[in-house]
């Protein structure tokens, strides 16, 4: 099975499933992940305390439904788990429309989508559906109310796995696991994470940096990790990028780590320049996703985030609309490509150092001059690396060298192993 049928196919096994930011529905979804990419699990206990924030308790949701006394079923939670708000509590009443009517959600510009909308926090509970589905029910007469919701003592979920690489120094990709069924604001990016383990193990074998996944509840589970995790992140993080609605097949976008000048933000805009990729540079914005709790106060870390169509710039955003009609795995695919290039760049984008101090080395000495009325030799051109000797005195990286040279960063990789190779030059670091 191909990359993109295999992606298709953990993608509807995953789109049932009723997620939250805790609960069984979360557990089975990771459980289905760990084909994929071994996550380690961790469970955070109720009640924990995490920086400002407190883990709630857990949820778990097993029907829900509305019935009108003309015996139909409205807001069916079997038929899709949005019409329930998620985290609802328990409840089997009887009431008066005009009292149900305050508990019934709809979207306003969008008559056929389903909104999806949470209570974490605050004791409520809730009903979501369309327009259309609203303006069948009777507006007058009894109603039965039936939530089997339970709120209990128990934990909030991640996973993570660290791939070592020869130096303890990390690479952070993160993404959330916590919506019901939505495609590209849900699915699309732990899906995304998976893969991108399986082609980084297969691409990159001789890895420098360390490279850490995490597969958390979106806010309150990366609050919870950076509580574990984040001392040691202050050491040794070097770049990360949160990865979310990488599903469709719209433009490349980048939202950049609030700190301006970061590894992660040079070479995602370098690639993304030297690219065929429709693309455009953001900055940062407290508005979004992880990437605001990488960046918060006393962290400050270098993490960005890839994306396509970003949250709320697509108009099926938390609705039922967010759905597979939105997604393409080819594209899917292509995004797995682009941030492993993101990686690539980073493991080459390194300080080197000629061996001799002084002069011009004689290329033909080591192999390494054209032959008569040849202009490249060795998939590279002479002039790139005469360019690069050049400027590998220690004192820049080679992203610097490339852009100078108005190059992509792999016009040069070839010959960075070459001169390797040769004992030519060496890694400052």
């Amino acid at each position: 099975m191909n990359v993109v049928n295999e992606m298709e196919a953990y993608f509807d096994r995953l789109w049932p499933i009723c997620r939250s930011i805790t609960g069984e529905g979360l557990r089975t979804s990771f459980k289905i992940l760990q084909e994929i990419i071994p996550l380690k699990l961790t469970e955070v206990p109720t009640g924990t305390k995490v920086f400002d924030w407190e883990i709630p308790n857990e949820w778990n949701i097993r029907d829900a439904w509305i019935k009108g006394s003309n015996g139909k079923v409205y807001c069916d939670f079997r038929k899709n788990n949005l019409h329930i708000v998620n985290y609802s509590i328990g409840i089997h009443t009887s009431m008066e429309f005009e009292e149900l009517n305050k508990h019934l959600f709809l979207h306003s510009d969008l008559p056929d989508a389903i909104p999806y909308l949470t209570t974490y926090y605050k004791e409520n509970w809730g009903f979501c559906l369309s327009k259309e589905e609203y303006d069948q029910m009777p507006k007058t007469g009894n109603y039965e109310v039936f939530i089997d919701a339970e709120h209990k003592i128990g934990s909030l979920t991640y996973g993570e796995l660290l791939v070592p690489g020869r130096s303890e120094e990390e690479i952070l990709i993160s993404t959330y696991l916590c919506h019901p069924s939505l495609a590209n604001n849900e699915l699309s990016g732990p899906l995304l994470t998976a893969f991108l383990y399986k082609s980084l193990i297969e691409k990159i074998r001789d890895r420098y940096y360390s490279y850490r996944f995490l597969v958390a509840p979106e806010t309150i589970g990366v609050i919870a990790f950076l509580a574990e995790k984040g001392a040691h992140l202050r050491k040794l993080l070097k770049a990360g990028l949160v990865v979310t609605c990488v599903g469709d097949s719209g433009s490349i976008n980048y939202k950049k780590s609030k700190e301006e000048n970061t590894l992660i933000n040079n070479v995602v805009e370098h690639i993304l320049k030297y690219s065929d990729y429709d693309y455009s540079i953001r900055d940062f914005s407290v508005m979004g996703s992880d990437e605001r709790q990488y960046c918060s106060p006393g962290f400050n870390f270098p993490v960005g985030s890839l994306m396509r169509t970003p949250y709320k710039e697509y108009k099926e955003y938390h609705t039922s609309l967010d759905n597979k009609n939105i997604i393409s795995f080819p594209a899917m695919e292509e995004m797995v490509n682009l941030y492993i290039d993101v990686f690539k760049a980073i493991e080459l984008n390194r300080k080197y150092r000629v061996n001799q101090l002084f002069c011009e080395l004689h290329l033909s000495k080591y192999d390494l001059y054209m032959d008569l009325g040849k202009q490249t030799m060795r998939g590279f051109e002479i002039d790139d690396l005469l360019h690069f000797l050049s400027y590998a005195d220690g004192s820049m990286e080679l992203l610097e060298i490339a852009e100078k040279k108005k190059k992509s960063i792999f016009n040069f990789e070839t010959i960075v192993k070459i001169c390797l190779e040769k004992n030519l030059i060496h890694f400052v670091y």
